[in-house]
């Protein structure tokens, strides 16, 4: 070849080269586009097999106010119907409980114990980044329904699949919200801990990661009350190995003569996990692997320190707010109270304000590794409520009273 022949072949070559990049970027792109529709399908396939399959398809009208009108979920005990309140004359989500005619009175009583303490703390929250609770009754002696309020889009779990992962300025935006919900658990009194924090449980009500979030599902949470709570100490977690393990701190893993003490730190774990899985669309620990691997390989015991990814690239403020959120030592690990304060939720124009005053857990750097033993294992969806893929351990013993009490919901109710 002549130079001028060779010059020309290069210019072609990278011309050829650069179209097929572009054919497999766009190859790329609309194999995730099919990818999405087909999580869609499947969705809406199971969705039409659970209604065709539910008692309540025929869409009765419960305590002759809320008319069914469609499934939105299913779990293991429980599904979720969007309904409209004839009375106040808007949409609702109706979470019917239905209990096991197999169950002994023991159990059912154990369960409705469950369903009515979660009914009781979440029945006086009044904030907006919280789903609301409307109503409670019982339909028979096996059945009662939760109304609450309809949220109409997917949950950030859904959203997470369907598109991987957030941009920082959008994710950021969720984790204020959520952090002001917690914010206003911890100034009620009593204080509540959510401890079922996860993408499963956070709202998004556009449908988008740019939009209004609420949190949902008060099923595990913890009262801290005068009798039970030590402002230094915390409180006894008396339902270890419930919860998803991913999204729960090490001090909740741990085994001993006595049961683990927690705070509002539970919470601001969770906090860092949702951040780093919407930034790098997957949980910094025990990713791949299912709970009994993460209770058996003693998973988030051994999470003493938090690495990241080269890509997508994000900003080292972030990545140090997700560092202070998982210090693995309780006592280095800021509260909600003070995780509400960290300048890195602070809007741009109150920063230097901010850092005039000093702000010890927001001028914290990385923190210095630190090892330990291995230690023991632990024990063991889109609307005002989520049935998620993703489900918690549940929190439902099967210990026998002494003497069972009454399981009738509507005794327990008045």
């Amino acid at each position: 070849l002549t130079l001028a022949e060779f010059y020309e072949q290069d210019e072609i070559l990278k011309l050829r080269a650069a179209a097929l990049k572009k054919e497999d970027t766009d190859l790329q792109l609309e194999m995730e586009k099919l990818e999405r529709e087909r999580n869609l399908h499947i969705r809406e396939l199971k969705r039409i097999h659970n209604e065709d399959n539910s008692r309540f398809k025929d869409h009765p009208t419960l305590n002759d106010r809320y008319l069914l009108l469609c499934l939105l979920g299913k779990g293991g005990f429980s599904e979720v119907h969007k309904g409209f309140d004839l009375k106040e004359q808007r949409y609702v989500a109706c979470k019917i409980h239905q209990l096991n005619r197999e169950w002994k009175e023991d159990k059912k009583a154990n369960y409705i114990k469950h369903a009515l303490r979660e009914y009781n703390i979440h029945k006086s929250l009044d904030h907006p980044r919280i789903v609301k609770l409307f109503d409670v009754f019982e339909i028979d002696n096996n059945s009662f329904c939760t109304v609450l309020e309809y949220q109409n889009g997917n949950d950030l779990d859904f959203y997470l699949k369907q598109n991987k992962s957030i941009p920082e300025k959008e994710a950021r935006s969720i984790i204020i919200q959520t952090v002001s919900a917690l914010r206003y658990l911890n100034e009620i009194k009593p204080p509540v801990i959510h401890y079922d924090l996860k993408p499963g449980n956070i709202l998004l009500g556009s449908g988008s990661a740019s939009g209004e979030i609420k949190i949902t599902d008060f099923g595990l949470s913890k009262v801290m009350d005068e009798t039970n709570f030590h402002p230094e100490t915390g409180m006894d977690l008396t339902s270890q190995g419930a919860g998803t393990y991913w999204y729960l701190p090490p001090e909740c893993f741990v085994v001993g003569k006595t049961p683990p003490k927690i705070s509002s730190k539970v919470d601001v774990w969770s906090v860092g996990i949702i951040f780093y899985q919407c930034l790098y669309g997957k949980k910094p620990f025990g990713h791949n692997l299912s709970q009994a691997a993460i209770l058996e390989e003693n998973t988030i015991l051994k999470a003493t320190e938090v690495e990241f990814a080269s890509k997508p690239p994000v900003t080292q403020e972030a990545k140090n707010f997700i560092r202070r959120c998982l210090q693995y030592k309780k006592e280095m690990r800021p509260d909600v109270l003070q995780l509400a304060s960290d300048d890195y939720l602070k809007p741009a124009q109150l920063k230097s304000k901010n850092m005039t005053e000093g702000n010890f857990y927001s001028s914290l750097g990385p923190p210095t590794p630190i090892s330990v033993g291995g230690g023991g294992g632990g024990g063991g969806g889109g609307a005002g409520i989520v049935i998620s893929s993703n489900q918690s351990s549940p929190a439902i013993s099967s210990h026998t009273p002494s003497q069972p009490p009454s399981f009738s919901f509507a005794e327990r109710l008045s």
